[in-house]
């Protein structure tokens, strides 16, 4: 199954994403340069912070 998976993800990347994002629906790049910021997640409070 592993041969069939990245010409699968290669043929959705190559004809499905331009679709979505000449829709809008998916992004160009991303505005932050971590994960958390990508999901819009907060930083947890430090607990050795006072």
């Amino acid at each position: 199954m592993a041969p069939a998976l990245p010409s699968g993800l290669a043929a959705f990347v190559e004809h499905v994403l331009p679709i979505l994002r000449g829709k809008g629906l998916f992004r160009e790049e991303y505005k932050g340069t971590t994960l958390r910021e990508h999901y819009g997640l907060q930083v947890p409070a430090n607990q050795f912070h006072g």
